[in-house]
């Protein structure tokens, strides 16, 4: 379709699929972006003072008897350094705490009870610590699918960047007159 009506509706539907797309785009990436201040949640300070770098994730449980988890990546906390994460405790009174050193090397374990949901959680790591195995592991298992889901949304995300930018560009370009 390089001419007539049909052309005109070809590109009128390429033009409001573009706009669409990166307006969704555009409210996905501030939405991910923002800091995950929630109300009524409580207030996690981890602090660092093992002599490395450590990779921590935090899990809660969202419902004990059911046994959901809720996966988050606090980052990478360097020695003498803490980092503040917002935990949404709704449905649990319970989260774990796991560090890694390197990509696959778990040296931190520990499971934490939240009795009064209004005190704001302080956690001091100084020694590396595995405070059960079999939670550990779970734990483990709980990562590793957190890192894959974001991994093949990291995909997704790049394929659509590069048809939305495709798109643009193709749409933006000048004809060549022969």
């Amino acid at each position: 379709m390089k001419t007539g009506k049909g052309a005109e509706w070809a590109k009128l539907f390429r033009i409001v699929t573009l706009v669409f797309s990166i307006s969704i785009f555009t409210y996905w990436f501030i939405k991910k972006s923002t800091i995950g201040i929630i109300k009524d949640s409580v207030a996690l300070q981890l602090i660092n003072k093992l002599p490395q770098t450590i990779d921590f994730y935090v899990i809660t449980l969202d419902e004990p008897t059911k046994g959901a988890f809720d996966t988050k990546h606090i980052g990478k906390i360097r020695p003498e350094y803490y980092r503040t994460e917002y935990l949404k405790m709704d449905n649990s009174n319970e989260y774990w705490v796991v560090g890694y050193l390197g990509k696959k090397n778990l040296v931190y374990f520990s499971q934490h009870s939240v009795p009064n949901k209004n005190i704001d959680q302080i956690i001091e790591v100084q020694n590396y610590i595995n405070q059960s195995v079999k939670l550990s592991n779970r734990a483990k298992k709980q990562v590793e699918a957190y890192n894959y889901e974001n991994t093949k949304l990291g995909v997704w995300v790049t394929l659509d960047f590069l048809l939305l930018f495709l798109n643009l560009v193709l749409l933006l370009r000048k004809k060549k007159i022969n």
